[in-house]
């Protein structure tokens, strides 16, 4: 009976649509006026210590187990939970603080690794063909991934404004079409490092196949350990969400450090609004380490490194679009996927990329792109925004 009190106190106001719950004991409540838009079955009681203790990870691990059933949309589901003021992601009852995070360097290459080195063929299944994990860029809403990847890729580079010849550094290079598309298109010289072993092996094999050792080079290394190395521009796209809270400050040092003197970084990243989080079940399961910092945390840290702010630019309606369709690609290879990867683990990864959807489509999180310059802002770029949107690639066929 206390139970069902504690799960009705829990449930009554998370959401703000209809929904109806299945109890394990074989009742059912709907919250919320109207027809119900997901109905979520619990199989078994989740113990309320469990729920108290951490309510992401206690939900998360149950609905990985099949203990929780959802019948309807889990994006919706959260994205409701998200909007709603009292729900266990909103009402302090339910928050607990995370551990302590360590990010040294062979830390931060475990966390990476346990991430990124799930393998390429199960990134193949689901990323388009580019293979570029992070937020699209829709210029056109008839884009598909492939080609709103590809416009992100030169959104970033144009916003340098790059001149052939000089040199950039890629921190956290992913599988390299970044890296690679600036040194083919821009003819920009081009460093890429990166921790996983997985994406080190891929770069390395198509910068050998495309022929572009003299003007591209991929290092399996940790980004505080390139020395007094200095470069034209710096690119960085999902990394600062990596480092962690207590390193947040040496990563924007570090930018500036390898920074040549008026030199412009594009850092691009997930970043939240309201102030900086963690979640205990993404920290456990997907994303080891990982903290969301605030937009003012980042600017506060750009200034104290040193740099100065040319341009912010949010997409956070871009990522979540970018998402449901990884999750569209996704589930169309499910049976695949849960053959290779297990059903725990597929349960889990549909559920990851649905949540952030969620939070990005509520504004529970968001990305943005921060356009900084060494020295006085933008003394090497136009006066105005419209050279970002120009095709200024030296190599249009690349």
């Amino acid at each position: 009976m206390l139970e069902k009190t504690f799960y009705h106190t829990l449930l009554s106001h998370s959401f703000n649509i209809p929904v109806t719950v299945n109890y394990w004991d074989g009742s059912s409540e709907t919250y919320g006026e109207g027809t119900p838009e997901v109905t979520v079955t619990f199989k078994e009681a989740i113990p309320m210590r469990d729920i108290t203790k951490n309510a992401s990870i206690a939900l998360g691990e149950a609905y990985m187990d099949g203990k929780i059933e959802i019948d309807g949309s889990i994006q919706k589901l959260i994205e409701s939970a998200y909007e709603s003021a009292e729900s266990f992601f909103n009402n302090s009852k339910f928050k607990r603080f995370m551990p302590k995070q360590s990010h040294s360097e062979k830390k931060s290459q475990q966390d990476i690794q346990s991430h990124y080195d799930v393998g390429n063929d199960f990134y193949k299944m689901w990323l388009d063909p580019t293979m570029t994990y992070s937020c699209a860029y829709f210029k056109h809403d008839t884009d598909t991934l492939e080609e709103a990847q590809i416009h992100k890729v030169h959104h970033i580079i144009q916003k340098l404004n790059p001149q052939p010849g000089k040199t950039l550094l890629d921190i956290g290079c992913g599988w390299g079409t970044l890296m690679l598309t600036a040194a083919k298109e821009y003819g920009l010289k081009v460093v890429g490092v990166t921790l996983s072993q997985e994406q080190y092996n891929l770069v390395a094999k198509r910068i050998q196949d495309e022929g572009l050792s003299d003007v591209a080079e991929v290092r399996l290394q940790d980004y505080r350990e390139l020395g007094d190395e200095t470069f034209d521009y710096i690119t960085s796209v999902g990394m600062f969400e990596h480092v962690g809270k207590d390193n947040l400050a040496m990563y924007f040092e570090r930018v500036n450090h390898y920074l040549k003197d008026n030199g412009v970084a594009l850092l691009h990243g997930i970043t939240r609004q309201q102030g900086g989080a963690t979640n205990g079940w993404l920290d456990k399961y997907i994303f080891p380490g990982g903290y969301v910092p605030g937009m003012t945390e980042n600017l506060q840290h750009i200034v104290e490194a040193g740099l100065q702010v040319a341009d912010v630019e949010t997409l956070r309606r871009h990522y979540q679009r970018t998402t449901e369709i990884w999750d569209e690609n996704f589930n169309a290879k499910r049976a695949a996927i849960e053959e290779k990867m297990g059903v725990r683990f597929t349960r889990m990864w549909d559920l990851y990329l649905q949540a952030c959807a969620a939070s990005f489509q509520s504004g529970n999180i968001d990305v943005m792109q921060y356009l900084v310059t060494k020295g006085a802002s933008s003394r090497n770029l136009p006066m105005t925004r419209k050279y970002m949107y120009a095709d200024n690639r030296i190599n249009k066929n690349a």
